[in-house]
């Protein structure tokens, strides 16, 4: 299977994941996009632009992995591209600027300093994590649902696993 290929089967994953609409802002496919794929040929993660496609190389900036369970786990680049495509606040836990500096870190957004959820994150839903202007934070798990992080007052409402970095280096 080619890339092109690949990718049209991407699109249409990420539609279904995220939402009609999610697959072309995610690969557009008049943009250069690398696939790496697993030795046994199956798409692990997808990469801005035309870089070296060896696992492990270092060189790209990450869109989305594709997991063996068939779902996308977001990069930042892939975040940014979903708070382009989507209007708030669909696919957005809202922090308070208190959790900021953290959650850009990379550590985990707790329910406490939500201020703002969309009510249909499922708990395991890819989200992102943004502040009151929109922002983009971080990219996580939701390990609750909207209205659940919401009516909490404590505990991990997103298990973060990439922070954009420090306010400064920010788009």
């Amino acid at each position: 299977m080619t890339d092109a290929e690949t990718l049209a089967d991407l699109r249409t994953g990420a539609d279904y994941q995220f939402g009609a609409g999610a697959g072309a802002a995610l690969f557009p496919p008049e943009e250069t996009l690398t696939v790496r794929r697993s030795s046994g040929g199956r798409p692990r993660q997808v990469l801005v632009g035309d870089v070296d496609d060896t696992p492990g190389s270092a060189a790209g900036d990450r869109l989305v992995s594709y997991g063996t369970d068939g779902r996308f786990t977001l990069g930042v680049a892939g975040g940014r591209r979903l708070r382009s495509a989507f209007p708030v606040p669909r696919h957005r836990v809202v922090v308070g600027d208190e959790s900021e500096p953290f959650v850009r870190e990379g550590r985990n957004a707790f329910a406490k300093f939500v201020t703002e959820v969309d009510g249909g994150i499922r708990p395991g839903d890819e989200v992102l994590v943004v502040g009151d202007g929109d922002a983009l934070f971080a990219v996580g798990r939701a390990e609750l649902s909207g209205p659940e992080i919401e009516a909490f007052d404590a505990g991990p409402a997103v298990s973060v696993r990439n922070g954009v970095g420090p306010a400064d280096s920010d788009e």
